[in-house]
Protein backbone atom coordinates (compact mmCIF):
# COMPACT_ATOMS: atom_id res chain seq x y z
CA UNK A 1 0.00 0.00 0.00
CA UNK A 2 2.66 2.54 0.80
CA UNK A 3 4.71 1.72 -2.87
CA UNK A 4 1.03 2.40 -4.32
CA UNK A 5 1.19 6.22 -2.32
CA UNK A 6 4.93 6.62 -3.83
CA UNK A 7 3.70 5.91 -7.40
CA UNK A 8 0.99 7.97 -7.51
CA UNK A 9 2.81 11.07 -5.74
CA UNK A 10 5.46 10.19 -8.58
CA UNK A 11 2.79 9.92 -11.59
CA UNK A 12 1.12 13.24 -10.76
CA UNK A 13 4.33 15.51 -10.01
CA UNK A 14 5.66 13.82 -13.73
CA UNK A 15 2.43 15.58 -14.99
CA UNK A 16 3.17 19.01 -13.38
CA UNK A 17 7.11 19.08 -14.39
CA UNK A 18 6.52 18.82 -18.27
CA UNK A 19 3.57 21.05 -17.87
CA UNK A 20 6.02 23.72 -16.29
CA UNK A 21 8.95 22.85 -18.94
CA UNK A 22 6.53 23.75 -22.01
CA UNK A 23 5.04 26.49 -20.34
CA UNK A 24 6.15 29.81 -22.69
CA UNK A 25 5.11 33.21 -22.05
CA UNK A 26 5.69 36.34 -24.87
CA UNK A 27 8.72 36.91 -24.29
CA UNK A 28 10.19 33.35 -24.33
CA UNK A 29 8.12 33.21 -27.55
CA UNK A 30 9.61 36.95 -28.82
CA UNK A 31 13.03 35.19 -28.06
CA UNK A 32 12.50 31.95 -29.70
CA UNK A 33 11.15 33.97 -32.92
CA UNK A 34 14.19 36.22 -33.46
CA UNK A 35 16.25 33.60 -32.35
CA UNK A 36 17.84 35.57 -29.44
CA UNK A 37 18.59 33.62 -26.20
CA UNK A 38 17.91 35.97 -23.15
CA UNK A 39 21.70 37.05 -22.34
CA UNK A 40 21.38 39.75 -24.73
CA UNK A 41 19.69 41.84 -22.26
CA UNK A 42 22.33 41.27 -19.65
CA UNK A 43 25.17 41.43 -21.86
CA UNK A 44 23.96 44.90 -22.84
CA UNK A 45 23.95 45.91 -19.13
CA UNK A 46 27.13 44.39 -17.98
CA UNK A 47 28.93 46.67 -21.11
CA UNK A 48 26.82 49.62 -19.77
CA UNK A 49 27.77 49.27 -15.89
CA UNK A 50 31.32 48.77 -17.31
CA UNK A 51 31.37 52.02 -19.28
CA UNK A 52 30.14 53.97 -16.44
CA UNK A 53 32.57 52.48 -13.83
CA UNK A 54 35.43 53.47 -16.66
CA UNK A 55 34.22 56.90 -17.00
CA UNK A 56 33.66 57.26 -12.95
CA UNK A 57 37.34 56.28 -12.98
CA UNK A 58 38.40 58.57 -15.38
CA UNK A 59 36.12 61.44 -13.76
CA UNK A 60 38.00 60.55 -10.48
CA UNK A 61 41.76 60.80 -11.88
CA UNK A 62 40.82 63.98 -13.69
CA UNK A 63 39.77 65.28 -10.21
CA UNK A 64 42.92 63.40 -8.60
CA UNK A 65 45.19 65.15 -11.12
CA UNK A 66 43.58 68.86 -10.56
CA UNK A 67 43.68 68.33 -6.87
CA UNK A 68 47.27 67.61 -7.11
CA UNK A 69 48.43 70.19 -9.05
CA UNK A 70 46.40 73.04 -6.85
CA UNK A 71 48.08 71.66 -4.06
CA UNK A 72 51.63 72.37 -6.21
CA UNK A 73 50.35 75.80 -7.01
CA UNK A 74 49.27 76.70 -3.29
CA UNK A 75 52.73 75.82 -2.23
CA UNK A 76 54.03 78.33 -4.78
CA UNK A 77 51.77 81.61 -4.96
CA UNK A 78 53.93 83.83 -3.50
CA UNK A 79 55.41 86.42 -5.53
CA UNK A 80 58.09 88.47 -3.98
CA UNK A 81 58.82 92.34 -4.98
CA UNK A 82 61.98 94.83 -4.65
CA UNK A 83 61.73 97.64 -2.41
CA UNK A 84 58.98 100.14 -3.43
CA UNK A 85 58.55 98.14 -6.83
CA UNK A 86 55.25 97.10 -7.99
CA UNK A 87 56.83 95.21 -11.36
CA UNK A 88 56.63 91.71 -11.68
CA UNK A 89 60.47 90.39 -12.02
CA UNK A 90 61.36 87.38 -14.26
CA UNK A 91 62.08 85.09 -11.36
CA UNK A 92 58.57 84.80 -11.12
CA UNK A 93 57.60 84.26 -14.45
CA UNK A 94 57.35 80.02 -14.57
CA UNK A 95 55.56 80.02 -10.83
CA UNK A 96 52.82 82.39 -12.62
CA UNK A 97 53.31 80.37 -15.98
CA UNK A 98 51.95 77.55 -14.17
CA UNK A 99 49.29 79.53 -12.38
CA UNK A 100 48.32 80.71 -15.70
CA UNK A 101 48.48 77.33 -17.17
CA UNK A 102 45.91 75.85 -14.70
CA UNK A 103 43.82 78.64 -14.61
CA UNK A 104 43.05 78.79 -18.22
CA UNK A 105 42.60 75.16 -17.71
CA UNK A 106 40.25 75.42 -14.63
CA UNK A 107 37.75 78.32 -15.96
CA UNK A 108 35.48 77.32 -13.00
CA UNK A 109 38.47 77.96 -10.11
CA UNK A 110 38.48 81.56 -9.39
CA UNK A 111 41.76 83.17 -7.36
CA UNK A 112 42.22 86.45 -5.08
CA UNK A 113 45.51 88.31 -5.50
CA UNK A 114 46.55 89.75 -2.12
CA UNK A 115 49.10 92.70 -2.22
CA UNK A 116 51.54 93.15 0.60
CA UNK A 117 53.74 96.21 1.11
CA UNK A 118 56.71 96.20 4.24
CA UNK A 119 56.05 99.09 7.47
CA UNK A 120 58.53 101.58 5.36
CA UNK A 121 55.65 104.37 4.09
CA UNK A 122 52.53 105.62 5.21
CA UNK A 123 49.92 103.31 5.62
CA UNK A 124 48.20 105.04 2.81
CA UNK A 125 51.17 104.99 0.16
CA UNK A 126 51.60 100.92 1.49
CA UNK A 127 48.29 100.28 0.72
CA UNK A 128 48.27 101.62 -2.81
CA UNK A 129 51.48 100.02 -3.49
CA UNK A 130 50.01 96.90 -1.81
CA UNK A 131 46.93 97.07 -4.87
CA UNK A 132 49.89 97.96 -7.48
CA UNK A 133 51.54 95.12 -6.58
CA UNK A 134 48.62 92.91 -6.48
CA UNK A 135 47.44 94.39 -9.71
CA UNK A 136 50.88 93.56 -11.49
CA UNK A 137 50.28 89.92 -11.40
CA UNK A 138 46.86 90.65 -12.02
CA UNK A 139 47.80 91.76 -15.30
CA UNK A 140 50.68 89.36 -15.94
CA UNK A 141 48.11 86.45 -15.67
CA UNK A 142 45.17 88.02 -17.78
CA UNK A 143 47.82 88.16 -20.63
CA UNK A 144 48.57 84.71 -20.20
CA UNK A 145 44.93 84.26 -21.27
CA UNK A 146 43.23 83.93 -17.68
CA UNK A 147 39.60 85.17 -17.72
CA UNK A 148 39.65 88.43 -15.81
CA UNK A 149 36.14 87.11 -14.20
CA UNK A 150 38.40 84.30 -12.25
CA UNK A 151 40.75 87.16 -10.75
CA UNK A 152 40.11 89.18 -8.19
CA UNK A 153 42.57 92.04 -6.29
CA UNK A 154 42.71 93.25 -2.48
CA UNK A 155 45.22 95.13 -1.11
CA UNK A 156 46.51 95.02 2.81
CA UNK A 157 49.24 97.00 2.72
CA UNK A 158 51.61 96.74 5.70
CA UNK A 159 48.69 95.51 7.98
CA UNK A 160 49.44 91.94 7.43
CA UNK A 161 52.96 91.06 7.56
CA UNK A 162 54.82 87.81 6.90
CA UNK A 163 57.49 88.25 9.44
CA UNK A 164 57.03 91.06 12.36
CA UNK A 165 60.83 92.16 12.89
CA UNK A 166 62.27 95.16 11.53
CA UNK A 167 65.12 93.83 9.62
CA UNK A 168 65.87 93.68 5.90
CA UNK A 169 65.05 90.47 5.58
CA UNK A 170 61.40 90.44 7.13
CA UNK A 171 61.19 93.68 4.90
CA UNK A 172 62.19 91.49 2.15
CA UNK A 173 59.22 88.84 3.16
CA UNK A 174 56.66 91.26 3.56
CA UNK A 175 57.19 93.18 -0.21
CA UNK A 176 54.98 90.41 -1.73
CA UNK A 177 51.64 89.51 -3.95
CA UNK A 178 49.99 86.28 -2.81
CA UNK A 179 47.66 83.90 -4.98
CA UNK A 180 45.05 82.22 -2.88
CA UNK A 181 42.94 79.84 -4.26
Amino acid sequence: MRLNKTFKNVVIALPLLALAACSSNDNTDEQSNTGTNGNTGVTQQVTEESVQVTAAKRAAAIEEQKRQELAKLRSEHIIYFDFDVSKVSDQFASVLDAHAKFLNANSDVNVLIEGHADERGTPEYNIALGERRAKAVETYLENMGVNSSQLSVVSYGEEKPMVKNRSESAFAKNRRAVIVY
